[in-house]
């Protein structure tokens, strides 16, 4: 391979130059080419070919001294048979630019042929020490001054240490990281920084997203004034087909070069490995391999885990409290007795097909009602209000600390923006700070236009969602009538199936596992469109891109996944009249009504379907589907050949992971964690499921990451952005949802109100406090003469002497003055539920408050770490700026006065 030049880059540069591809045009000779004007490739400057020379765990060129900082894979059109020639050929010629280009930028290129597919072809790409330096500084990249010895970690548990110890990696085998004081780097201040060795000073994953950074700046065409850049878009064309960093080495065995850090493997032993499910997360060593912004998801993901313990831990107290008291629940004996539930007959509850039935046959399901509907329920849901709380104050504390710990405080400076926004920027303003010319991609009307066109997109979706939660309605109110008609409809009939499957269970039981094939559907729809919507709001920053799509996808999830256990929690059974005057939708299908013990056991089901799908789903979708994909590659390469596969094809065979990729896992996250505060009223187990699930979903992550996908561009992160307000704002919703669920979705409150207010006279019979008479006392009569359309009514009349049914409502009964009319037992009840929403927010949200107050987002002890870093940071520095001149004062003194000495030693002789 011929020698590459050595770049002429410049010491100076503008740190706040907005259009950064301008910045590297001044760094080096950019190559443009006119598609028309080339003749031959040797108008460019492209890398020679080299033999593979047979070391598979090489992570250097052929001359074993350039490390390879990333690799470009492309297939050589000369080989390709196909007959597209000069697609193929304007294939090439881009390539062959943008690889000049990247010589002329100061990167070293190598070129190397697959040995499994001669078409293939690896470029290997390394960044010398000069580059680096220079880049570095433009991407203000943090980097050790000098050893720190004030970062000395304790345990948080104190003398639980011999505990967290068995819990914890083995410090033998993930030796802690050397601490530094950081700064940004600075060329003209290289003295004062910590190089022991040039070659470690700078780590492979600060390499990485060094030499990513100047590909995805680097011109390849212009067309028409307009430039095109970057290898994101040369790979979305498919003029390559893949760009990516090496893994370090094989994950099941260390590499044979003793140099190697052999990370991956370490990380696969001590984090992926099932064996290692017990112990706490390599968070630092996560951090140093695939960069902060996976190091920070997994610290999040874990401090979640954790604080689901205790809430799992009072949920299945709660759960076993109404088990255990369900043979005490009052109302669902009289329920189920054949002297009280077995004489109530109930009126139908739909027109035409439906018949009369006995109350009794929902003695089951009102047993069911009693394990979460209990005062069990009530005390968890107040728990679950403070514990989100809780884990949102102490998740901030963590998060302060991990920024302390991995030097992101300053981190919002070194963000530069994104190549596509770049790209786009042709307008030229005047800075209103500055008062200096800078280029914006659009002005302000058009940016106006921009967001005007998104909002009505998101809004336009949103509608569509709710127009299939309709659908899924008209499916309820309708499918009804056919389980009504084809489940036996005798009311005197024993028919064992009537114990266990109602018209009711059947319609939940089928409506939710429609619902969430349908929510599936739509997010695999929308995940595209959401996508398209967001690149052309063209946000400036990778930040703010992954926070306007955040907010786009969470939306659409929120409405996808919740509408239904919304209907079902605060809708269904609400407004349906009585039965000699229901209430219908869209003036065809009549409204549903609750079972006699409410719409909790069907909100509970919802749940325990959508939950449990969405966990299923979500495993064939990450694991199973890249592990058979893998599988067959590697049973295809094995049959072709048995040759030795360098690193990077190694690398190449793995699963892409994508840029989405971690977003997708935080909003899997995200929308359990919804799950797990809004509805829990009515699933005290959902906290331990979403345990059990979140053990098993650190561990899958880390396995796919380190064995099924090729190695991220290490990114920084601060925290983990938007996700947090949106938690929050999760938070503050759930106190709400949970205070109306047990207010207007289960039966407590009208219970309540009948043991207090009306067991005993003047309402009630009873001469003491007591549940018993309440299913009487909540069911209105209703006179069977008095249906207004008799084709309307129930074609089955062959009740014997009864000539009234029973319905789930607090009305008078015919022959009242008021008759139909609610009666006082409902306002009384209706004032209760209000009163009790309102008692309960207030309660909570104090508590919420207090606690956000007395919880500081940044322990005092990390505020004083913070401080005394950056005060003995620019101490060191400000020394070392004082050594320096006091050293350049004391040559120039020297040299001063040897002139001088020079100039009188003539006239004194």
């Amino acid at each position: 391979m011929e020698k590459v030049p050595k770049t002429n880059i410049p010491e100076t540069f503008k740190r706040k130059q907005i259009n950064l591809v301008g910045v590297l045009e001044n760094l080096g000779q950019t190559i443009i080419p006119d598609l028309g004007s080339l003749e031959s490739q040797n108008d460019f400057r492209t890398p020679e070919f080299e033999e593979f020379n047979g070391k598979s765990d090489s992570l250097f060129f052929n001359d074993g001294q350039r490390r390879i900082d990333f690799v470009l894979v492309y297939e050589d059109e000369s080989r390709k048979e196909t007959s597209k020639k000069g697609t193929n050929e304007k294939q090439r010629r881009k390539r062959q630019a943008y690889e000049s280009n990247l010589i002329c930028h100061g990167l070293q290129l190598e070129a190397t042929r697959s040995v499994l597919d001669d078409k293939l072809v690896f470029v290997k790409v390394h960044a010398p020490w000069e580059v680096l330096c220079t880049y570095a500084e433009i991407m203000h990249i943090k980097l050790p001054l000098k050893p720190n010895d004030l970062k000395n970690r304790s345990s948080a548990f104190g003398t639980l240490n011999w505990f967290t110890k068995v819990l914890s990696v083995d410090e033998s085998i993930i030796k802690p990281e050397q601490e530094f004081f950081t700064a940004p780097f600075e060329k003209n201040r290289m003295n004062d920084f910590y190089i022991v060795d040039r070659d470690a000073f700078f780590n492979p994953a600060t390499r990485s997203r060094i030499v990513y950074f100047i590909l995805s700046r680097v011109k390849y065409q212009l067309i028409n004034n307009v430039s095109k850049f970057g290898i994101n878009r040369l790979v979305n064309s498919g003029i390559y087909k893949a760009a990516f960093p090496l893994h370090d080495c094989k994950f099941r065995r260390q590499s044979e070069d003793p140099s190697c850090p052999n990370e991956r493997y370490l990380l696969y032993r001590e984090w992926a490995h099932p064996r290692s499910i017990y112990k706490k997360q390599p968070l630092d060593l996560i951090r140093k391999y695939y960069g902060e912004k996976i190091g920070i998801y997994f610290a999040w993901l874990g401090y979640y885990t954790q604080m689901l313990l205790l809430a799992a831990v009072v949920g299945v107290a709660c759960f076993l409290y109404g088990y255990l008291n369900q043979d005490n629940c009052t109302w669902s004996k009289e329920v189920c007795h054949p002297d009280i539930g077995g004489k109530i007959i109930m009126c139908p509850q739909c027109d035409r097909l439906c018949p009369f039935w006995k109350l009794n046959i929902t003695c089951e399901s009102s047993k069911k009602l009693c394990i979460f509907d209990s005062f069990g329920t009530l005390v968890f849901a107040v728990f679950m209000g403070v514990w989100v709380t809780l884990f949102l104050e102490f998740w901030k504390r963590r998060q302060a600390e991990l920024e302390y710990e991995w030097d992101t405080v300053e981190l919002q400076q070194e963000e530069q923006a994104r190549p596509e926004y770049e790209a786009r920027c042709t307008h030229v303003v005047i800075n209103e700070i500055t008062q200096e010319e800078e280029r914006i991609p659009f002005t302000a009307w058009g940016k106006c236009i921009r967001i005007t066109l998104c909002a009505s997109a998101v809004f336009f979706w949103i509608l569509l969602i709710i127009a299939s939660v309709i659908g899924i309605i008209v499916y309820r109110l309708s499918v009804f009538i056919v389980f009504s008609a084809k489940l036996p409809k005798n009311i005197n009939g024993t028919d064992p199936i009537q114990k266990y499957l109602t018209p009711q269970t059947a319609t939940s039981i089928t409506a939710s596992i429609i619902s969430f094939i349908i929510i599936m559907i739509l997010n695999t729809i929308y995940e595209k469109v959401a996508i398209m919507i967001t690149n052309f709001e063209l946000p400036r920053t990778q930040t703010d891109y992954e926070n306007s799509l955040t907010m786009k996808m969470f939306l659409f999830q929120f409405v996808n996944y919740y509408s239904s256990c919304f209907y079902i929690a605060f809708f269904k059974g609400k407004f349906v009249g009585y039965p000699g005057d229901p209430v219908y939708w869209l003036g065809k299908y009549r409204n549903e009504e609750c079972d006699p013990g409410g719409c909790l056991l069907e909100l509970t089901t919802q749940l325990t379907i959508i939950m449990g799908g969405k966990a299923i789903w979500n495993n064939i979708q990450e694991v199973l589907l890249p592990w058979i994909m893998n599988l067959i590659g590697r049973f295809h390469r094995v049959s072709r050949s048995e040759k030795i596969t360098p690193r990077w094809e190694q690398d190449y065979h793995l699963q892409p992971m994508g840029k989405l990729g971690l977003f997708y896992e935080y909003l899997e996250m995200i929308i359990q964690f919804g799950f797990v505060t809004l509805f829990v009223a009515s699933f005290p187990l959902a906290p331990l499921l979403a345990l059990v699930n979140n053990i098993l979903e650190i561990r899958v992550d880390a396995w796919k990451l380190t064995t099924q996908f090729r190695r991220l561009v290490p990114e920084k992160a601060q925290d983990i952005g938007a996700w947090q307000p949106i938690m929050q704002g999760i938070a503050i919703l759930a106190v709400v949802t949970n205070a109306m669920i047990i207010a207007f979705t289960s039966d407590m409150i009208p219970r309540l109100v009948y043991y207090w207010s009306f067991s005993v006279p003047p309402y009630g019979d009873h001469t003491s406090y007591t549940m018993e008479g309440y299913i009487n006392n909540t069911l209105s009569i209703f006179k069977v003469a008095d249906f207004k359309n008799k084709s309307k009514g129930n074609p089955y009349s062959e009740l014997g002497n009864h000539t009234t049914c029973r319905y789930r409502d607090f009305r008078y009964p015919p022959g009242h003055p008021q008759e139909y009319k609610h009666n006082i037992y409902y306002w009384h009840v209706i004032a209760a539920k209000l009163a009790f929403i309102i008692v309960m927010e207030h309660i909570i949200y104090s508590v919420k408050f207090f606690i956000s107050y007395a919880i500081p987002d940044v322990s005092k002890r990390t505020k004083s770490k913070i401080q005394r870093e950056k005060y003995l940071t620019q101490k060191l520095l400000h020394e070392n700026h004082l050594k320096d001149m006091t050293k350049n004062m004391g040559v120039i003194a020297e040299r001063m006065i040897e002139a001088v000495d020079n100039n009188l030693r003539p006239k004194l002789e």
